[in-house]
């Protein structure tokens, strides 16, 4: 768990990068009362800019002198880029081959430089926390404890606005969104459930919970990139497992259907991992009551929102 005072911390140190977003209802017939935390009206686009940001104020000036590193599908790529381009220092973005036009387009737009890799390899650099042949300060995108303080700050938010909410329903990438969520509604709020959510061509934080262990799962990627993985990190389950109450997973169909609907009812425009809240709370998933969606983004290609828009899911 990352304790509160270092989420209170960082909400003071990431003002100026990060805004407070809102809290919306969802008006819609559903089992739940549903409101949707919109983190893709975050300047990236994506709650990413609130951990980048807390990680590298927080870290040694000697260290981000010499410049950032991380390996990210797309949304942590562009909030260190947006962070190294408020300190005058370079970015290094290692992005897997499959990641969206739309995110390494911004990226490019911030000042970053792209580096694509194979998933093998791109996976591996999360595991070692570092790429071969790159210098500077590596922000991991998930195992980072300022970056998961940065993402708690969300969770004070939630509970400003909505203060006895009976779930808080989370996207699940690499766990670090989740797991800095938790640790600020554990304490303030321990009776709200907290969930993690999968695609089903991804689920390795389900698997894990029923192995009791991480596993190797077969990964298929889809237009939900930002969530999904072929294993779990096993420091991050390891915490993740204590802190929440349960996983889902959520069909390719659900989650282009959820992206529909937040499109057609409140105009907002969710990816594919923004929408993986959302329709497990639809589904009825999270159960009754009044449940929170974190629509973790915004960051989507117009060719794969297109199709969504038209009543299809992309393959």
């Amino acid at each position: 768990m990352i304790s509160l005072d270092d989420i209170e911390s960082a909400r003071e140190r990431i003002a100026g990068a990060a805004v407070r977003t809102p809290l919306v209802r969802l008006h819609v017939d559903a089992p739940a009362e549903i409101w949707l935390k919109l983190e893709n009206l975050q300047p990236i686009a994506s709650f990413k800019i609130r951990g980048a940001a807390n990680a590298v104020r927080v870290a040694d000036p000697a260290e981000v002198e010499a410049g950032l590193v991380t390996a990210s599908a797309g949304n942590m790529a562009q909030g260190v880029a947006w962070v190294a381009r408020e300190l005058g220092v370079p970015a290094t973005i290692v992005v897997p081959e499959h990641a969206p036009a739309t995110k390494l387009g911004a990226v490019e737009r911030l000042g970053g430089r792209v580096m694509r890799v194979p998933y093998a390899d791109w996976w591996r650099a999360i595991e070692e926390s570092r790429v071969s042949g790159v210098d500077g300060l590596f922000v991991h995108p998930v195992e980072d404890e300022g970056v998961m303080a940065g993402n708690g700050t969300i969770g004070l938010e939630i509970l400003e606005d909505l203060p006895d909410p009976d779930a808080v329903v989370v996207p699940y990438g690499g766990g670090g969104l989740v797991t800095g969520i938790a640790s600020a509604l554990r304490p303030l709020r321990p009776e709200t459930r907290v969930y993690a959510v999968e695609p089903e061509t991804g689920a390795a934080l389900n698997a894990a919970l029923a192995a009791g262990e991480p596993t190797k799962i077969d990964y298929r990627p889809s237009f939900v990139d930002g969530s999904g993985s072929p294993t779990v990190l096993p420091g991050m389950f390891a915490r993740v497992r204590e802190l929440i109450d349960g996983a889902f997973t959520a069909s390719l169909d659900e989650t282009a259907a959820a992206v529909r609907l937040l499109a057609e009812r409140t105009r907002v425009i969710a990816e594919g991992a923004g929408g993986l809240a959302p329709a497990a709370a639809l589904a009825g998933r999270a159960g009754e009551g009044s449940v929170v969606c974190v629509v973790s983004g915004g960051n989507v290609d117009m060719s794969t929102l297109g199709p969504i828009l038209a009543g299809q899911t992309p393959s």
